[in-house]
Order: C-alpha cells, then sequence, then structure tokens
C-alpha cells in the first residue's frame, strides 16, 4: 500500500524505511506547520542543565531534537516513545522510554518517585491539561515550557495515488483539508487521534498503539483478515473465495 502519512515538513525521519519493513511505501502531507521558540528551548535546557529539574519529559521527536544538542548528561530523561528518545541515545545519553506511547503514561510509571519532583517538559504550545493535574495530584510539580507553535497550513493533502491516509495527531485530523473516497482507508496512529476523529466523524479502520511500527502491525492484520492483497485509489483487490 502508498500511505500518506502526516508529519511536520522535514520531519518524517525514517518513516520510508520504517514502512517498508511492513511492505508498505508511505509519503509525507503536512497539514501543521511548526513556528519555533528558540529562545524558549534554550531557557529549558538551562534550566534543566542548572538542575532544576528533577527529570525531564519530551512527548515529541521535534522538541527532543532542538533540546538534544542543548542539554548536558547527567539528568533524568524520559520520552515518549523510542523514536523521540533517539536523538538523545545518539548522543550518549541515556533515556528512558514509557511502555506505551501516550503522555498519560508518565505518571504511573514515574511512580512513588514523582512526589516533590519537578517534572521539566518541552512541548508544543498546545494544551495537555490532564497530564499536569495527574502530575500535581501525585505530588509532582510540572514545569512546562511551551517550544513551538502549530499552526494550520490552509494547503490541501496531496494524496493522487494514495491508498490510505494516516493522521499521527488528532490536531493534524483537526486542521486536514482532504476529500475521502470510496475504498480509500484513514488511519489513526492511537487512540487519542482516534477519538478526535470518531467525534468528527471519520471513524478509523485501524487503530494503533501511538507508533508508526504498532499502527503498521495493525494495518497488516486488519488487510490480512479481509484478504486484501491491495488498494488501488478507489478500488478494493480481494482474494476469491
Amino acid at each position: 500500500m502508498k500511505i500518506a502519512v502526516t508529519r511536520l515538513m522535514g520531519k518524517e525521519g525514517t518513516d520510508t524505511a520504517r514502512c517498508a519493513k511492513f511492505g508498505h511505501e508511505c509519503f509525507r502531507v503536512s497539514p501543521l506547520r511548526a513556528e519555533i521558540f528558540h529562545n524558549k528551548v534554550r531557557e529549558f535546557a538551562d534550566a534543566a542543565n542548572n538542575g532544576d529539574y528533577d527529570c525531564i519529559f519530551l512527548t515529541s521527536a521535534l522538541p527532543a531534537k532542538l533540546a538534544a544538542p542543548l542539554i548536558n548528561p547527567g539528568i533524568r530523561i524520559i520520552a515518549i516513545g523510542p523514536e523521540t528518545g533517539k536523538v538523545f541515545m545518539e548522543r550518549g545519553i541515556p533515556v528512558e522510554v514509557l511502555p506505551r506511547f501516550y503522555s498519560q503514561e508518565l505518571v504511573p510509571y514515574l511512580g512513588p518517585w514523582l512526589k516533590g519532583k519537578k517534572i521539566g517538559i518541552l512541548r508544543a504550545d498546545v494544551p495537555n491539561t490532564k497530564l499536569l493535574e495527574d502530575i500535581i495530584e501525585k505530588g509532582g510539580i510540572p514545569c512546562e515550557v511551551r517550544c513551538y507553535s502549530l499552526e494550520p497550513t490552509g494547503e490541501g493533502l496531496g494524496l493522487i495515488g494514495a491508498d490510505a491516509l494516516l493522521f499521527t495527531s488528532a490536531m493534524s485530523f483537526r486542521h486536514a483539508i482532504w476529500k475521502r473516497r470510496s475504498g480509500f482507508l484513514i488511519l489513526a496512529i492511537g487512540k487519542v487521534t482516534a477519538e478526535a476523529m470518531v467525534k468528527g466523524g471519520f471513524p478509523p479502520a485501524v487503530t494503533g498503539d501511538g507508533s508508526l511500527e504498532g499502527t503498521l502491525t495493525a494495518l497488516n492484520v486488519y488487510l490480512e483478515q479481509r484478504g486484501i492483497t491491495t488498494l488501488n485509489n478507489e478500488v478494493l483487490h480481494q482474494k476469491e473465495d
């Protein structure tokens, strides 16, 4: 299958290689663009290096890439997934990865250690009130720094030749400009994105575990269960009984 994947421009990373491992092709479409606040990144890194945080939490790959060159080894770093933590690992800086790819997993993961600890969070200028409330409820002190904004591109998604469209965030779904076709699969990378899609009237055919690999695994199960060998724009080709 050829899958259009919503990513910020230039942030598709290893998507092509990872999709190929599951037998698919992919290309980037960008309903959003990032406006980076470099002074906020520097402010966050300085605070981390000064010992102001007991640990830092990175919720996506972009803030990790921005912060990694600026943060010294020694601080506890937690990433929402392996791709987010990769830039630190490549620098030889240890990173812990949550067992599941959702920010709500942070508080259970930290457990009793969280009480009285300051948690530095570098993220997009998109509210995550639930995460902050959960940290406070368990006695932690969230220190959130928003280092970039996400702005709609206002451009239609170029989906010519695509068999499926994978939304990688709720916000990318909400701001995407596209037309659904018969026989065209729409996919959600995880449950938060899927919930937004259901609410918007476009329930996904496949929902992943919050990771690209998890979504592709679920997609292949979906295709195998239905005997679908290929999707060619508007027509589903199924195996004979």
